[in-house]
């Protein structure tokens, strides 16, 4: 289905403003302050919010657009990860609806503000792209909400462990 260039192009400029209203309604980041410039530290685990892997089927939809985005896939307090069919390029806003279990909330559904940080290519399925956003605006009712799907749904990721081939008696 192709679309006519005056429409896309006033797609695109929708989503624009889309992007600078959102952008003036946001604090600026702020670099982060090293008090010794010579000696830069490694971002840490400690320093992230901790993400884990999704293991319950959580569809996210567009809400302006009603369609579907995709499934969660890996999820934190500041964030997730979903898979999605298209590629999503960084900084697009999207007002995303999350419908809700019974075990989590006591409303059927919820929506916030996220904004994708960025997108690669599926390592697995070359024609799925794995998605990465960020939370911007979320209610603190339904924050709450998101941190009890973290806790329940959410499963640790595992280290990788890395066998010695040459040193096993399996090969």
């Amino acid at each position: 289905m192709e679309v006519p260039i005056k429409e896309a192009t006033n797609m695109s400029l929708k989503q624009m403003l889309v992007n600078e209203f959102f952008d003036t309604l946001l604090p600026p980041e702020k670099p982060a302050h090293n008090p010794t410039p010579e000696k830069k530290l490694p971002l840490d685990k400690c320093q992230r919010q901790e993400r884990k892997d999704f293991s319950y089927y959580m569809q996210l939809i567009d809400q302006d657009k009603q369609e579907l985005v995709g499934p969660l896939a890996d999820i934190s307090s500041g964030g997730f990860k979903l898979d999605s069919q298209n590629p999503i390029p960084p900084n697009m806003y999207y007002r995303f609806r999350l419908d809700l279990t019974s075990e989590v909330a006591d409303k059927p559904s919820m929506v916030f503000v996220a904004r994708s940080r960025w997108c690669q290519v599926d390592p697995l399925d070359p024609l799925c792209y794995n998605v990465g956003f960020q939370l911007i605006n979320i209610a603190p009712g339904d924050l709450e909400i998101f941190n009890r799907i973290i806790e329940k749904y959410g499963t640790k990721k595992e280290e990788l462990r890395f066998i010695d081939l040459r040193r096993s008696n399996k090969w």
